[in-house]
């Protein structure tokens, strides 16, 4: 089948620490497909990926994005054979303790002196790590002068910590560099906010983690891909220890606009081709007025694909997963990104969208699969719960379930 063409083929990356290897291999995999980005818009880990990306000319991207994650991975103690597999959970978290303690070179560093021994108002008595590494690695690994070329647009996420407010640093209203992809990777009270022309930002994922509501109100955007990519589930199944429910809350949280955002697109649509309907009607005289003329750029002729990729593997580290940088868990998050791109690649043409207002269509990947590689159902054969869209693996369905992988 003929992969339909797009005027703008957008990535949306959400934060999620150690888990952005997953969107490495979404990446190599949509390379494969010949999806190629125009836009790309990162928040956290999510801007690195995204910078790297933009920061480089395409046969040379997944080798720059395997050099960050081959940087940021740290070693195993021990690997365990399939035998002895009940003692990963036990591996990671000794991996993490290692990287509390000792950092990640080319990442982060732990300061010499502990914040509250600090003085009051310097970076040192509001973070535990300097992030200092991160700049030199992205100076390596980014041409920051192509990116402000605009060859592809670039937004990152962050927040500013005075005001509260959400902002996007883009490519396309400023000049982008090695503080901005910091400032949108800032998470306290591990990493120091950074300041920008006067102000200090923080993660952009303090306020949304999913950045597909920036997206959706920039114009114009006619014929449009969007692919975003998520690393937290927002559907799960009942907690049983107190890790496994701090982990739930964590995915909770991080994907807490994801159903927000399908329904506003939903909303949103419906309003714009009920007032088109209605300018329609008016006669002449009425749509000169100025006040008609303002509202019909709200009725644009979209016509867009949105899919969401969603990061279903199981994690051995609970509620530290996406802190879990260790060599082995790295690798199979991006072997596993891969891997879904591919498999969806491949059974592309029996999925059907759901339409969520007109013009917008949305799926959800990878289709899903029982644990002896049988299909089972589209994962875009969408049921409406509770007046919103939810992807397979929601409540009803017979997903696979993380505590029998």
């Amino acid at each position: 089948m003929k992969r339909r063409t797009f005027d703008h083929e957008i990535l949306l990356f959400q934060g999620g620490g150690a888990l952005g290897a997953y969107q490495a291999g979404v990446y190599e995999g949509l390379a494969e497909a010949g999806v190629t980005p125009t836009w790309m818009v990162g928040i956290s880990i999510g801007a690195v990926n995204s910078t790297i990306i933009a920061g480089n000319p395409p046969e040379r991207r997944i080798e720059r994005l395997r050099t960050f994650w081959d940087r940021v991975s740290t070693d195993t103690f021990f690997e365990p054979p399939s035998f002895l597999e009940f003692l990963r959970p036990m591996m990671g978290r000794m991996s993490i303790a290692s990287i509390a303690t000792f950092g990640i070179p080319g990442f982060f560093s732990p300061r010499s002196i502990l914040p509250h021994l600090a003085q009051s108002g310097s970076p040192e008595a509001m973070s535990f790590y300097d992030t200092s590494p991160l700049k030199r690695t992205l100076e390596e690994l980014v041409d920051f002068d192509l990116i402000n070329s605009r060859k592809v647009r670039l937004s990152l996420g962050a927040v500013n910590v005075r005001t509260g407010e959400s902002v996007y640093f883009d490519n396309f209203k400023t000049r982008i560099g090695p503080e901005h992809v910091m400032a949108s990777g800032a998470l306290p009270p591990g990493f120091p906010a950074i300041l920008i022309d006067g102000q200090h930002y923080w993660d952009g994922g303090i306020v949304s983690n999913s950045p597909l509501t920036y997206v959706w109100d920039e114009k114009p955007l006619t014929t449009a891909l969007i692919i975003q990519v998520n690393l937290f589930n927002s559907h799960g199944e009942l907690p049983r220890n107190l890790d496994e429910a701090m982990e739930r809350v964590k995915d909770i949280q991080f994907s807490s606009k994801q159903r927000l955002n399908n329904q506003r697109a939903r909303e949103l649509g419906e309003m714009r081709a009920a007032l088109a309907r209605l300018l329609d009607k008016l006669p002449p005289e009425i749509k000169a007025d100025p006040d008609a003329q303002r509202l019909m750029p709200l009725c644009d002729k979209r016509e867009w694909t949105i899919a969401h990729v969603n990061n279903r593997r199981p994690s051995h580290a609970g509620q530290s997963k996406d802190a879990d940088f260790s060599r082995t868990t790295v690798v199979a998050g991006w072997a596993a990104g891969l891997e879904d791109i591919r498999h969806s690649a491949a059974n592309l043409e029996w999925m059907q969208p759901l339409n969520v207002g007109p013009g917008v269509q949305l799926y959800y990947l990878p289709p899903v699969t029982t644990f002896n590689g049988t299909e089972t159902r589209p994962a875009a054969a969408l049921k409406v719960i509770d007046g919103g869209p939810t992807e397979e693996g929601g409540p009803g369905h017979d997903t696979p379930s993380r505590r029998s992988a």
